[in-house]
């Protein structure tokens, strides 16, 4: 499966999505590629792929991606390989973009999950932005954006406020078990080994549902 957690900027998506692939085995996170500059502390292949403009137009050309945005002056596109392997290797995905982008991977890949960081308050998310050094100008800006972005949250499959982390990790943990145990992935992966409740469960006739 892929899950898509996207939130303002500013909300903790990444530190919640951190905690969370700690505490998920089997989710893995898809490394996103971007044309802006890398962060101190910020490590390549880690926390990005980290591009030069040309070389990401290229990769749009040649359909690398799954999605693709322009967010604050810069390219994030999602490497449409990094999910594929994740398949054939049976691990779910878990991919941490913006609200623009969980739009456009849903179109492409109707089965992914999405999954919304609610920040506490609007004043939470500008103390936030102004700890991260954010000056008026690009702060009000930010703020505007999420004003907007959090409206969008009723599109999402899941939303989550994240106020006290490790409860929104716990949250966001159940629903990735509670969806790999819906029938349909269920019955995609049958994880059992009991040959005669394979053969209930492939061949089987249920009088109770089906007359």
């Amino acid at each position: 499966m892929l899950f898509v957690l996207s939130a303002p900027s500013g909300a903790g998506k990444t530190t919640v999505a951190e905690r969370l692939l700690k505490t998920c085995p089997g989710l893995r996170k898809i490394v996103t590629v971007t044309t802006r500059p890398k962060r101190e502390g910020e490590k390549e292949g880690v926390d990005y792929l980290f591009v030069e403009k040309g070389d990401f137009e290229k990769k749009v050309r040649e359909g690398y991606f799954l999605e693709y945005a322009l967010v604050y002056g810069n390219y994030y596109g999602t490497p449409k390989e990094q999910v594929l392997r994740n398949e054939e290797e049976g691990q779910d995905s878990l991919l941490v973009i913006d609200v623009q982008g969980a739009k456009k991977v849903k179109e492409n890949y109707p089965e992914a999950v999405l999954l919304f960081l609610m920040p506490p308050s609007l004043e939470e998310l500008r103390r936030r932005l102004l700890s991260r050094g954010y000056g008026r100008e690009n702060l009000q800006e930010r703020l505007q954006k999420a004003e907007e972005e959090i409206s969008c949250a009723r599109h999402f499959d899941y939303v989550v406020v994240n106020d006290f982390i490790d409860k929104t990790v716990e949250a966001l943990r159940t629903v990735v078990l509670a969806q790999r145990h819906r029938r349909e992935n269920f019955f995609r992966e049958l994880p059992l080994k009991d040959q005669a409740v394979l053969q209930a469960l492939r061949e089987g006739k249920c009088p109770t549902f089906e007359g």
